[in-house]
């Protein structure tokens, strides 16, 4: 049995305010000729697979075109599970309509573990597969306010829930499927501990980044698909246990990540192999820095380079510790006949240290929560007091989006 393993795809991301749809449209192109190679009998989307709750139309319509263009192929299963970006009503929307065409959904938790556990049968009804189909957890999802509770305690709670919920799902998989000879697999969108990202990502709960350790997933498990951390990646050291990563570089600081979707091959329980598919760069994201001279004489070289693909996005980061008067009009008049579109200039101060000058990135490139932290520390709101600043933002922001999609 084929699987190919997949997440954080972030249909209708904006890039600095330009739209991505054409580089997500080759993705998705891709991964629809891939499964078509491999003949994968079927796939997981481990969450994020929009980039925001209310997606514009177009990155609906690539979202459900594909998902119909897989009634082709070799690939009768699927399962879909919310992310952290995800609107949960919106993905389960249309889910019983999906689950006729064997694509099953799960948005958020419900009530009812069972909901979460999905089988996969060939066409004589025979068992092929079962999926723990655990989307991202919500707080509502892990644990109830206790009455003077600190922000450590949240945070336990939470890391103690996580754990709890894939226990409780570990056994059920066990107790109800004890004798058959088919894979286990479960989902997750999560931070786990010994990850590495690109850059700095929503932590999505409060406290430190690790949400779960890899020694956390039962040993039930012959598999564990996860998304979140948009670099691919084995976790703990375990190789049954991996982030896909995300379709396309997301932001400059992935430029260096290879993208890939994992391709997973069974004979019975057996986990045989884990083949990485390297995704094509569509289009190529750069960052260029050093003194002007030099971000200069490296633009004029990048821009005589012959590429196929569409247009490169580049960054110029300046080193200098002086004011240079229109830098930005520069910078454009130079480049402006290349092949490229230099999307952002930044100067970079030579006396600052690297995590002062960090500290004051784009608007644009943040996340809801670093900005609410940043006007927080603004405000000169004490760390003590933050983790319980942040909770509420976590609640009340959660709150809004469910209001939003009721």
């Amino acid at each position: 049995m084929k699987i190919i393993h997949t997440s954080d795809w972030h249909l209708g991301q904006k890039f600095l305010y330009n739209g991505r749809e054409e580089e997500h449209q080759m993705a998705l192109d891709w991964l629809l000729a891939t499964i078509r190679e491999q003949q994968a009998d079927g796939l997981i989307v481990a969450g994020d697979i929009f980039d925001i709750g209310n997606p514009p139309n177009y990155a609906r319509r690539m979202y459900y075109r594909f998902l119909t263009q897989l009634m082709g192929t070799s690939c009768r299963h699927v399962v879909i599970t919310g992310g952290n970006h995800d609107s949960p009503s919106m993905l389960n929307a249309p889910r019983e309509l999906l689950q006729a065409l064997n694509i099953h959904v799960v948005g958020e938790v419900s009530e009812e573990l069972e909901d979460e556990v999905i089988e996969w049968k060939d066409e004589s009804g025979e068992l092929m597969a079962v999926i723990a189909a655990v989307p991202f957890l919500r707080d509502r999802d892990l644990h109830f306010s206790v009455s003077g509770e600190g922000g450590m305690g949240r945070v336990d709670r939470i890391k103690e829930g996580l754990r709890r919920h894939y226990r409780e799902i570990g056994k059920l998989v066990e107790k109800k499927y004890k004798k058959a000879k088919v894979p286990f697999i479960a989902t997750g969108h999560l931070y786990a501990t010994g990850a590495e990202a690109s850059e700095k990502q929503d932590n999505i709960y409060i406290g430190n980044k690790e949400n779960i350790a890899a020694r956390d997933f039962p040993e039930v498990f012959d598999y564990v698909a996860l998304g979140h951390i948009h670099r691919p990646q084995e976790v703990g050291g375990m190789s049954h246990i991996r982030y896909s990563g995300s379709l396309i570089p997301l932001s400059f600081s992935e430029t260096k990540d290879e993208k890939k979707a994992y391709l997973l091959e069974f004979d019975g329980k057996q986990l045989k192999q884990v083949e990485s598919l390297p995704l094509p760069t569509f289009r190529r994201l750069k960052t260029i820095q050093g003194t002007l001279e030099e971000v200069e004489a490296s633009l004029l070289r990048f821009g005589e380079k012959e590429r196929g693909g569409l247009q490169p996005w580049v960054e110029a980061l300046v080193e200098t510790d002086r004011i240079i008067p229109q830098l930005d009009k520069r910078l454009h008049e130079l480049t402006a006949d290349m092949e490229l579109e230099l999307l952002k200039i930044r100067i970079v101060k030579n006396y600052q240290a690297l995590d002062v000058q960090a500290s004051t990135p784009e608007l644009g490139e943040l996340e809801e929560l670093e900005v609410f932290k940043m006007k927080c520390q603004s405000y000169g709101s004490p760390p003590e007091e933050l983790e319980e600043l942040v909770q509420t933002f976590l609640e009340l922001r959660e709150w809004m989006e469910e209001l939003d999609h009721s």
